[in-house]
């Protein structure tokens, strides 16, 4: 599951997509985001501010993020 998970990012960098980050408790952070690297157990993303964040793959199977093509 995470290789397709990453297969299909790897589909994606330097795209631009939408992350909805789920914080618990109905609480919900929207990012446009590009995605930069991929690496073994996390990605990397920039956000429109410059910032960078990173996430693993598991938080994609497990419903934490969610990502918008």
């Amino acid at each position: 599951m995470i290789d397709e998970i990453k297969k299909e990012l790897t589909n994606y960098i330097g795209e631009e997509v939408v992350i909805k980050h789920n914080l618990g408790r109905n609480k919900y952070e929207e990012y446009s985001v590009t995605i930069k690297e991929l690496y073994d157990f996390v990605f990397l993303v920039e956000l429109e501010t410059r910032e960078k964040k990173s996430f693993s793959y598991s938080d994609v199977l497990t419903k934490v993020i969610r990502i918008d093509f």
